[in-house]
């Protein structure tokens, strides 16, 4: 008997159903990083939490001079590592000494398909107290994780839409618009979505 063809949703937007039963994905717009046969990897876009931009820098002895970002909240990025912190920001493109492309941070991730990266190290957030680094950025702590098997599991029980991301609704939509906004990019109002199987 043969195994069904993995599907792969690196760089696709997850649109929690309403009726989501987890707590922690109620209402969200997961972003995925990296699918495969052995799990995923994706972060809540839309779930800021109380923490500013600037008060997480000075927790990490930095200072954040970037006006038009020390305001912007830290984001709830899913409930695994609470603790360690993760960037999503459009690819910055530099040059390796071999001639290869790559990420001017230590530890990137470039996500296939897509012109974004995720970042865990702090050399992005020295960059972005210095005045540089990414234009945008989404600061989260966080991420969610599926183990091999489960989000494709999620997904046969209806508990999640998908559709390829947009990087504007990331950087550049209201975050209390960004869950609409994931529906109609599916052409979907999700008002129109019960969590109840209908009955005539």
């Amino acid at each position: 008997m043969s195994s069904p063809a993995q599907i792969n949703l690196t760089n696709q937007f997850l649109i929690a159903m309403p009726g989501m039963a987890d707590e922690n994905f109620e209402g969200s717009v997961v972003y995925l990083c990296e699918h495969s046969a052995k799990g995923a990897l994706g972060l809540v876009i839309n779930k800021p939490s109380d923490i500013k931009l600037k008060s997480l820098f000075e927790k990490v002895e930095l200072s954040l001079d970037r006006t038009e970002l020390a305001e912007q909240p830290v984001y709830f990025g899913g409930p695994v590592q609470t603790d360690r912190g993760f960037v999503l920001h459009p690819k910055l493109a530099v040059t390796a000494p071999d001639g290869a492309p790559g990420s001017p941070y230590a530890s990137t991730m470039t996500i296939p398909g897509a012109a974004l990266e995720m970042t865990t190290s702090k050399d992005v957030l020295e960059a972005l107290a210095q005045g540089a680094g990414p234009a945008k950025v989404l600061v989260m702590l966080g991420y969610a994780g599926w183990g091999a098997g489960q989000l494709e599991d999620e997904l046969g029980r209806n508990g999640w839409l998908t559709v390829n991301a947009d990087p504007s609704l990331i950087f550049d939509t209201p975050v209390e618009r960004r869950y609409e906004r994931a529906f109609q990019l599916l052409g979907i109002d999700p008002y129109m979505l019960s969590s109840e199987a209908g009955h005539a």
